[in-house]
């Protein structure tokens, strides 16, 4: 029998280092799942009964031990993951800070002397301190703070960057040969007990069984997360089910989604046992978001045309004038409007895309926390332009600011009379000065968000990314210093690696050229349209107009 191993990551980007290793311990079933802290518990207990031990780090790992009886072994933070960590940590902000327990910060400290990075060091005893030195923190300008799963949560709670220590493969094989040693002196569960459980399952996909103190006896959850506002409806129906009420049932909105609670009274126990049903969505706002999110990704805006262009939109922004900001496609114009808002304002951010939104129903979208609205793809509004400005300027009188996201002006011709008002953004290759800081802050990005090893490029081999043109501009150098990191393996990228990815993207990665016979023409065309598409075969031929078989075709050509 395989010994049943369940890793709790709680991030996604431990997920390809797992998979790694994986294959090196042929003698067990491990699982993955990604969660933190409750989340991580919650996962522990829906899976408590088909694992013979968990694995997860840090505060979750201390919380699953709390919460479950089977075995959970925490994974310890190598020299080797400390120092690549901090090194990309030390890339995304320059004013960072580590706060964790004695045991690491005192490598820590160690590892940031020896590699000179900025980063501060906070020692704490208990994690109650944590956020109260947070907040000192903020007050004194720091935009990062590194640490386990709980730092980053405080952190990012309070409207600053969190960033993990990211454990390395060596960590992964190290902690699984313990599970291994750990496996030969656990007590086998209960045979008849299992199967008794697995067919309760197997009726009930989402239950929860409280105790006549109406504790929390057993939990199961297969298709929901057992939030703590579910819990939380829980309790209000527990209240209506007694000895003479026996069953009752109440509906609740959770995640856009309409789930049914029904309750049942046990009498012979004194049990009471509930069962949830998700159902089909129910709220629905196509091309209507609202962002509640916090921005973490810095504003790169070194050169002195960026620097005048922000000026210019802060000042209309302040102003509280419509702001029609162009430029082409990967320009920012999304990012730079979300990051102003997030600097100047504190209500909600809401980005209307009339491409999909009825501007019909424009009247019936509730503004009363809202401070800021995009606007996207006017250019498709052939009609009701007189509503649409009327919109505006509604907006506009209720103090509300007011960005229109174009990407040439011709788009908006019919709205002339704000003509003042634009604000031009420049391409990536306008910019070139500025693609050092964005190969910087990508490669750190990729590396906290897949585990990736490169986090440096040297001067002579950034030359060959600045010689490179970028139609799309920063979305094409986001793939391309993408690609180059999962190709990395070393620290420092090497000069061939980027060599190799730009010779393998060169057919796609560049402007139209209009040189040539007419169906080479076309074809460049074509290969540009795929590559906006995210190289989707579908979305390209419905683009251009043609079937999927001739598109095949004409790329076969």
């Amino acid at each position: 029998m395989k010994l049943h191993v369940h890793i709790i990551a709680p991030y996604e980007a431990m997920l390809p280092i797992i998979k790694e290793c994986t294959p090196l311990f042929p003698e067990m079933k491990i699982c993955v799942s990604v969660g933190e802290l409750q989340a991580g518990v919650d996962i522990a207990l829906s899976n408590e009964f088909e694992t013979d031990i968990f694995i997860s780090r840090g505060t979750t790992a201390k919380l699953i031990k709390e919460a479950v009886k089977t075995p959970v072994i925490d994974m310890n933070i190598t020299g080797y993951d400390m120092m690549r960590s901090l090194s990309s940590a030390a890339n995304l902000s320059n004013k960072s800070a580590l706060i964790s327990f004695p045991d690491i910060t005192t490598f820590a400290v160690s590892t940031i002397d020896l590699m000179e990075l900025p980063i501060s060091v906070f020692t704490i005893e208990h994690s109650d301190e944590i956020a109260p030195l947070i907040v000192d923190l903020k007050n004194k300008g720091y935009k990062q703070i590194i640490g386990d799963t709980i730092t980053v949560k405080i952190s990012e709670d309070y409207g600053l960057k969190g960033f993990l220590i990211h454990a390395s493969k060596v960590t992964i094989i190290k902690v699984l040969e313990q599970a291994r040693e750990l496996y030969q002196y656990i007590n086998r569960i209960n045979i008849p007990s299992k199967i008794f459980e697995i067919l309760a399952q197997k009726n009930y996909k989402n239950m929860v069984l409280l105790d006549n103190q109406n504790n929390i006896v057993y939990e199961h959850f297969s298709t929901l997360q057992f939030t703590s506002n579910l819990k939380n409806q829980l309790y209000i129906l527990n209240t209506d089910i007694d000895l003479y009420k026996k069953k009752a049932s109440k509906k609740y909105v959770e995640d856009e989604n309409i789930v049914e609670i029904d309750g049942y009274y046990l009498s012979d126990f004194s049990y009471k046992l509930f069962k949830f049903n998700k159902h089909e969505q129910l709220l629905n706002q196509d091309g209507l978001k609202v962002h509640t999110e916090n921005l973490y990704e810095p504003l790169i805006a070194e050169s002195d045309q960026m620097q005048f262009i922000l000026q210019q939109i802060t000042t209309l922004y302040q102003r509280n004038e419509p702001i029609l900001l162009i430029g082409e496609k990967g320009t920012g114009k999304n990012f730079i409007s979300t990051y102003i808002h997030h600097e100047y304002e504190e209500g909600l951010l809401l980005t209307i895309d009339v491409e999909k939104y009825d501007i019909d129903k424009l009247e019936e979208i509730p503004l009363k926390n809202v401070r800021t609205i995009k606007f996207q793809n006017l250019a498709l509004v052939k009609e009701n332009h007189d509503k649409l400005s009327a919109y505006i300027n509604r907006c506009i009188n209720l103090k509300i600011h007011v960005f229109i996201l174009l990407e040439n002006d011709i788009q908006f011709e019919p709205f002339t009379c704000k003509d003042s008002n634009i604000v031009e953004l420049p391409g990536l290759n306008e910019r070139k000065e500025e693609i050092s800081a964005f190969v910087q802050y990508f490669l750190s990005t990729f590396h906290e968000k897949y585990g990736t090893i490169a986090v440096k490029i040297k001067e002579e081999s950034l030359s060959l990314l600045k010689e490179t043109i970028y139609p799309f501009n920063l979305d094409d150098l986001r793939y391309i210093i993408k690609q180059i990191a999962l190709n990395e393996n070393s620290i420092v990228i090497k000069h061939e690696t980027i060599e190799k990815v730009l010779n393998v993207e060169k057919l796609t990665l560049k402007a139209l050229s209009f040189k040539g016979t007419l169906k080479e023409i076309e074809k460049e065309i074509i290969e540009l349209v795929l590559k906006e598409e995210n190289f989707n075969q579908s979305r390209t031929a419905e683009r251009l107009g043609i079937n999927r078989a001739t598109l095949w075709r004409k790329l076969k050509e």
